[in-house]
């Protein structure tokens, strides 16, 4: 029985349990990465307690003022526009016809900042052609985008013609234009008399 016992701890270890030990060669020991994120978490608690703790003089408290303020302007920022959509329909489309112009890397880069502001740290990154590419595409767009806006800016009340009322009113004003009739002239007469 001795050497059974022999063999078997050699293969096993001595009161070690190897096959747990083998085991988490291939998965962790899930305790152990608890206790490792917990750890990791109160380090990053511990310095960002260190960092916010001290006494902020007069830039401390202002820079720390200016942090602070990108998510609610972009937030205003974005109800704003809805504003001014329903206050100026004219102006708005105007504007958002100029954002056509944008590139789009350039509104990949508006889209990382936003995103970063608002918790994620992602950035999607660009190579030199498709860069090449969208600057040829919006170059051509460029004169629809001209066009669009000088008919929009056509629609505004202080463009000339824009309070021009078409056809209809003016065969309308014809219509009730009082004109020479010897017939009518005659008969208010007799009924005036």
């Amino acid at each position: 029985m001795g050497w059974l016992r022999t063999i078997l701890g050699a293969v096993f270890g001595g009161g070690r349990n190897v096959i747990a030990e083998t085991a988490e060669v291939f998965r962790p020991n899930a305790e152990a990465a608890d206790r490792r994120a917990a750890s990791a978490q109160a380090a990053a608690l511990r310095q960002m307690a260190s960092e916010f703790g001290g006494v902020q003089g007069p830039w401390g408290r202002f820079v720390d003022g200016l942090n602070r303020l990108p998510r609610p302007m972009m937030a205003f920022g974005c109800i704003g526009l809805f504003a001014s959509a329903m206050a100026d329909p004219i102006w708005f489309a105007e504007r958002m016809q100029g954002l056509a112009l944008v590139p789009e890397p350039l509104w990949a880069l508006m889209g990382a900042i936003v995103a970063f502001y608002f918790g994620a740290r992602e950035m999607h990154k660009f190579r030199g052609s498709s860069m090449q590419k969208e600057a040829a595409r919006i170059i051509a767009q460029a004169p629809e985008v001209a066009q669009n806006v000088a008919r929009l800016r056509a629609l505004r009340h202080d463009s000339p013609g824009a309070a021009d009322p078409g056809p209809d009113a003016k065969v309308a004003l014809e219509a009730t234009r009082e004109v020479e009739n010897p017939a009518i002239e005659d008969w208010k007469r007799t009924d005036a008399a």
